[in-house]
């Protein structure tokens, strides 16, 4: 009994001290668990474990950045956005004007790309890839600073987006041309254009009989009809 009271009494001590230790609400166990998930993505968006170095500093994705994750992830849904492989980093540097086709061609962005990534890797993560790209830029900008020319070459691909190709365009090949030259048809198929090359339809693909009476090719086909119709009125009778 004389430790219970003791107890009791360091506690009345202790509480005399700090009033507020016993004022604060107890939060429900759902919200600790929202906390504790927070701070995981937030660690794990950091690359730090749990009470590593910047855990707590918030993550600021670049222009730069965002552009590589979109165009590491283009054409492939099971893709992270962490990693791009040799086919997305040609587009990246096509779609967004890298290759002039003068100082960087595509055979200089293949052989950057396999000289940047591990060798056993098909992929290059976001530092390689500014590597690569400092590369290309003192290829590109040769009268210009190592720095200037990353700048240049950061500028171009900021805020970038993969091009979706559109409708696919016909090939101009000579023989789809001469196939699709009216002008170079001949008998039946001729008679089913007219000069402009515009299909007549009906009458270029059926026989019409001619029940004019006139010769076919009369240049002065109708001419009898006129006179025939002409009006009497105002002759004298």
């Amino acid at each position: 009994m004389a430790d219970q009271k003791d107890n009791i009494d360091d506690f009345k001590v202790q509480t005399a001290k700090h009033p507020n230790m016993t004022s604060a609400p107890l939060r429900p166990h759902s919200e600790h668990s929202k906390d504790r998930a927070s701070k995981r993505l937030s660690t794990e968006s950091n690359g730090t474990s749990d009470g590593g170095v910047g855990s707590s500093t918030p993550v600021e994705i670049t222009a730069l950045e965002e552009s590589f994750r979109r165009f590491a992830i283009h054409g492939d849904t099971r893709a992270t956005g962490k990693e791009m492989h040799g086919k997305n980093w040609s587009k990246l540097c096509k779609d967004c004007g890298v290759i002039d086709g003068k100082n960087i061609t595509l055979t200089d962005v293949d052989i950057v790309f396999s000289k940047v990534k591990k060798k056993s890797s098909r992929t290059i993560i976001f530092d390689e890839f500014k590597v690569a790209l400092g590369e290309l830029a003192r290829k590109k900008y040769k009268d210009k600073t190592g720095e200037e020319a990353e700048a240049e070459v950061f500028q171009l691909i900021e805020g970038k987006s993969p091009v979706i190709s559109g409708v696919t365009r016909a090939v101009a090949s000579p023989t789809v041309s001469r196939l699709t030259d009216t002008t170079k048809f001949t008998g039946s198929h001729k008679e089913r254009f007219d000069e402009t090359g515009r299909g007549k339809g009906k009458a270029g693909r059926v026989d019409i009989v001619d029940t004019s009476g006139y010769v076919s090719g009369y240049k002065h086909q109708g001419s009898y009809e006129k006179k025939v119709t002409k009006p009497t009125a105002g002759r004298p009778m």
